[in-house]
């Protein structure tokens, strides 16, 4: 099959859903990244902004994700769930920002929240199976403090929605 030329017009277009990150979003995860070496996990960058801090706990289970795939076979397969459920309740919230309703907007963030708690179990078992140390604790306690803050947010819509 050879090659052929089609005009510019028909050329793709980039994908909308997945956007080039901005100047701000590059910079935080260059922080995330670079405030943290090979053996050091702490998470020292903890904004109070919900969508930042699962900016960075995304940012930080993608290189847990990297590491997982450097380690035994079964850490590979798991690298690959963890990677999905962690990274997904970031983008999850930015669609459960934009929520038709009060009630869509609490349906939406029971999806995080779901999200959140399987990348902590994932990442209980991993521990749990030696194939992570006592270096990437700080890791799972900010998957339960991201548990327990989006419970809160729940909690608090849903009394909200109740009035």
């Amino acid at each position: 099959m050879g090659y052929v030329s089609t005009p510019n017009s028909q050329l793709p277009t980039p994908n909308s859903q997945h956007p080039t990150p901005n100047a701000q979003e590059l910079a935080c995860l260059a922080a995330v990244l670079l405030d943290m070496d090979a053996a050091d996990w702490t998470i020292r960058d903890r904004p109070y902004d919900i969508r930042e801090r699962l900016f960075n706990f995304a940012c930080v289970i993608a290189r847990m994700a990297q590491f997982l795939r450097t380690q035994a076979p079964i850490a590979v397969e798991l690298s690959t769930q963890l990677l999905k459920s962690g990274t997904s309740a970031g983008a999850n919230y930015e669609e459960a920002d934009d929520g038709s309703s009060p009630r869509d907007s609490i349906a939406k963030t029971k999806i995080i929240l779901r999200e959140l708690k399987e990348c902590r179990w994932r990442l209980r078992v991993v521990r749990a199976a030696g194939i992570l140390t006592l270096a990437q604790d700080p890791v799972i306690v900010e998957s339960d403090e991201l548990v327990r803050i989006v419970s809160t947010i729940i909690r608090n819509a849903e009394s909200r929605d109740a009035k």
